[in-house]
Protein backbone atom coordinates (compact mmCIF):
# COMPACT_ATOMS: atom_id res chain seq x y z
CA UNK A 1 0.00 0.00 0.00
CA UNK A 2 1.31 3.44 -0.98
CA UNK A 3 2.58 5.72 1.77
CA UNK A 4 2.70 9.43 0.98
CA UNK A 5 5.92 11.36 1.52
CA UNK A 6 6.47 13.07 4.86
CA UNK A 7 5.46 16.73 5.26
CA UNK A 8 9.16 17.65 4.97
CA UNK A 9 9.50 15.72 1.69
CA UNK A 10 6.33 17.34 0.30
CA UNK A 11 7.62 20.78 1.30
CA UNK A 12 10.96 20.07 -0.39
CA UNK A 13 9.18 18.89 -3.54
CA UNK A 14 7.02 22.01 -3.69
CA UNK A 15 9.97 24.33 -3.01
CA UNK A 16 12.23 22.69 -5.62
CA UNK A 17 9.58 22.54 -8.36
CA UNK A 18 8.64 25.28 -10.80
CA UNK A 19 6.46 23.57 -13.43
CA UNK A 20 3.21 21.64 -13.09
CA UNK A 21 1.43 19.79 -15.89
CA UNK A 22 -2.22 19.56 -14.85
CA UNK A 23 -3.92 16.55 -16.42
CA UNK A 24 -7.65 17.18 -16.60
CA UNK A 25 -7.44 20.96 -16.24
CA UNK A 26 -10.83 22.47 -17.01
CA UNK A 27 -11.50 25.85 -18.61
CA UNK A 28 -14.45 26.26 -16.21
CA UNK A 29 -13.28 28.51 -13.34
CA UNK A 30 -15.72 26.78 -10.96
CA UNK A 31 -14.05 23.37 -11.38
CA UNK A 32 -11.51 22.33 -8.71
CA UNK A 33 -8.84 21.69 -11.37
CA UNK A 34 -9.11 25.30 -12.56
CA UNK A 35 -9.26 26.80 -9.08
CA UNK A 36 -6.24 24.81 -7.84
CA UNK A 37 -4.23 25.51 -10.99
CA UNK A 38 -4.98 29.22 -10.83
CA UNK A 39 -3.82 29.30 -7.21
CA UNK A 40 -0.62 27.41 -8.02
CA UNK A 41 0.04 29.88 -10.84
CA UNK A 42 -0.32 32.79 -8.40
CA UNK A 43 2.18 30.99 -6.13
CA UNK A 44 4.72 31.22 -8.96
CA UNK A 45 4.41 27.88 -10.75
CA UNK A 46 4.23 27.58 -14.53
CA UNK A 47 1.10 25.62 -15.38
CA UNK A 48 0.72 23.41 -18.47
CA UNK A 49 -2.90 22.42 -19.22
CA UNK A 50 -3.22 18.81 -20.38
CA UNK A 51 -6.69 17.98 -21.64
CA UNK A 52 -7.55 16.73 -25.16
CA UNK A 53 -10.98 18.36 -24.92
CA UNK A 54 -9.57 21.90 -24.69
CA UNK A 55 -9.13 23.99 -27.81
CA UNK A 56 -8.25 27.42 -26.43
CA UNK A 57 -5.77 28.69 -23.84
CA UNK A 58 -6.44 28.15 -20.14
CA UNK A 59 -4.73 30.36 -17.58
CA UNK A 60 -2.79 31.93 -20.44
CA UNK A 61 -1.33 28.67 -21.77
CA UNK A 62 -2.19 26.63 -24.83
CA UNK A 63 -3.55 23.19 -23.95
CA UNK A 64 -1.84 19.90 -24.72
CA UNK A 65 -3.68 16.69 -25.52
CA UNK A 66 -1.11 14.57 -23.64
CA UNK A 67 1.94 14.95 -21.42
CA UNK A 68 4.12 13.98 -24.39
CA UNK A 69 3.16 17.25 -26.10
CA UNK A 70 4.58 19.41 -23.31
CA UNK A 71 7.98 20.46 -24.61
CA UNK A 72 9.25 22.12 -21.41
CA UNK A 73 10.58 20.08 -18.48
CA UNK A 74 7.79 19.10 -16.09
CA UNK A 75 8.48 18.87 -12.38
CA UNK A 76 5.06 17.73 -11.14
CA UNK A 77 2.26 15.96 -13.01
CA UNK A 78 -0.92 16.88 -11.12
CA UNK A 79 -3.82 14.54 -11.91
CA UNK A 80 -7.49 15.58 -11.90
CA UNK A 81 -8.88 12.44 -13.55
CA UNK A 82 -10.77 9.37 -12.39
CA UNK A 83 -8.71 6.93 -10.36
CA UNK A 84 -8.95 4.24 -13.04
CA UNK A 85 -7.36 6.64 -15.57
CA UNK A 86 -4.22 7.22 -13.50
CA UNK A 87 -2.08 4.35 -14.80
CA UNK A 88 -1.60 5.64 -18.38
CA UNK A 89 -0.83 9.07 -16.92
CA UNK A 90 1.78 7.53 -14.60
CA UNK A 91 3.41 5.87 -17.62
CA UNK A 92 3.54 9.20 -19.48
CA UNK A 93 4.89 10.99 -16.40
CA UNK A 94 7.76 8.50 -16.24
CA UNK A 95 8.29 8.75 -20.00
CA UNK A 96 8.65 12.56 -19.97
CA UNK A 97 11.00 12.52 -16.97
CA UNK A 98 8.75 14.25 -14.45
CA UNK A 99 10.01 14.43 -10.87
CA UNK A 100 6.66 13.72 -9.25
CA UNK A 101 3.20 12.30 -9.80
CA UNK A 102 0.54 14.04 -7.71
CA UNK A 103 -2.88 12.37 -7.56
CA UNK A 104 -5.42 14.91 -6.30
CA UNK A 105 -8.00 14.35 -3.56
CA UNK A 106 -10.14 11.34 -4.42
CA UNK A 107 -7.69 10.01 -7.02
CA UNK A 108 -6.41 6.71 -5.65
CA UNK A 109 -4.60 4.17 -7.78
CA UNK A 110 -2.12 1.87 -6.05
CA UNK A 111 -0.84 0.41 -9.32
CA UNK A 112 -0.04 3.85 -10.75
CA UNK A 113 1.61 4.93 -7.50
CA UNK A 114 3.78 1.79 -7.39
CA UNK A 115 4.69 2.10 -11.07
CA UNK A 116 5.79 5.73 -10.76
CA UNK A 117 7.57 5.38 -7.43
CA UNK A 118 9.45 2.26 -8.56
CA UNK A 119 10.78 4.35 -11.46
CA UNK A 120 12.06 7.17 -9.26
CA UNK A 121 9.14 9.59 -9.11
CA UNK A 122 7.91 11.03 -5.86
CA UNK A 123 4.25 10.07 -5.58
CA UNK A 124 1.64 11.96 -3.60
CA UNK A 125 -1.82 10.38 -3.62
CA UNK A 126 -5.25 11.56 -2.48
CA UNK A 127 -4.02 15.02 -1.45
CA UNK A 128 -4.61 18.54 -2.76
CA UNK A 129 -1.47 20.32 -3.96
CA UNK A 130 -2.97 23.74 -3.14
CA UNK A 131 -3.80 22.73 0.43
CA UNK A 132 -0.36 21.19 0.92
CA UNK A 133 1.33 24.27 -0.50
CA UNK A 134 -0.49 26.41 2.06
CA UNK A 135 0.21 23.92 4.85
CA UNK A 136 3.89 23.16 4.24
CA UNK A 137 5.38 26.24 2.59
CA UNK A 138 6.86 28.78 5.00
CA UNK A 139 5.59 32.31 4.71
CA UNK A 140 2.31 31.41 3.07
Amino acid sequence: MHKNPSPEEIRNLLESSRTIAVVGLSENPRRPSHEVSKAMKTFGYEIFPVNPNLSSPVLGKNPHSSLREVTAPVDIVDVFRKSEEAMPIAREAVEIGAKALWLQLGVINEEAAEYASSRGLTVVMNRCIKVDYARFTPGF
